[in-house]
């Protein structure tokens, strides 16, 4: 199961190696006003179980307002806030919010020897694969595979997409590599993996 991830992965990276047109910051910060309540005013969200946008990828945001807006990935806040963005909206958004700095996060202490144990190693037993497979030993991710950055991101929202993908509600992972990856973590190796990566710089 890791060679095949890593195999995908490499792939995957290879085929979406277009470039993007590049957004604009500037116009970007003007249409996030709408953006504010749930991200912040920089991308850094103050309720944990909305996603800190600032440093991210403009290729992973873009793909994921393409997809609430596609009705790929559903979500009763997002899928609205993104029906009426155009493909330049949707530019300029990602420019605005992956200019910005990420807040730093911790990692609970009770949680970092199984959540690094996972996330550098997997489970060889369980055959799930170490997220630092796709997602960088910093976990940087990978923006030409829209990889997500997920070093720093909140806890909360983590181990609720972690377990999105597990149980199926969420589904707009290339290839289902998410899906297969969660669908043999426990509930512990989630929320210790979750912790983990927020205390990831």
């Amino acid at each position: 199961m890791n060679k095949w991830l890593v195999s995908v992965s490499v792939l995957l990276a290879m085929a979406v190696g277009v470039a993007q047109a590049a957004g604009d910051p500037a116009a970007g910060k003007t249409k996030s006003t709408t953006c504010l309540a749930c991200h912040g005013a920089d991308g850094n969200s103050a309720n944990a179980v909305w996603p800190k946008l600032a440093g991210q990828h403009p290729s992973y945001i873009k793909k994921q307002l393409q997809n609430f807006k596609a009705g790929v990935r559903k979500n009763d806040l997002m899928s609205p806030m993104a029906m009426p963005l155009s493909e330049q909206d949707m530019d300029d958004l990602a420019a605005y919010f992956s200019s910005q700095t990420q807040a730093p996060g911790t990692t609970a202490a009770d949680k970092v020897e199984l959540g690094s144990k996972i996330y550098r190693g997997g489970n060889a037993e369980t055959d799930v694969a170490a997220c630092m497979a796709c997602h960088g030993p910093a976990g940087a991710g990978n923006p030409t595979a829209k990889f997500p950055r997920i070093a720093g991101q909140h806890a909360a929202y983590v181990e609720k997409m972690l377990k999105d993908f597990r149980s199926g509600a969420r589904a707009n992972d290339n290839a289902k590599m998410m899906r297969n990856v969660v669908a043999r973590m426990t509930d512990a190796e989630i929320a210790a993996v979750a912790q983990y990566v927020q205390g990831l710089h």
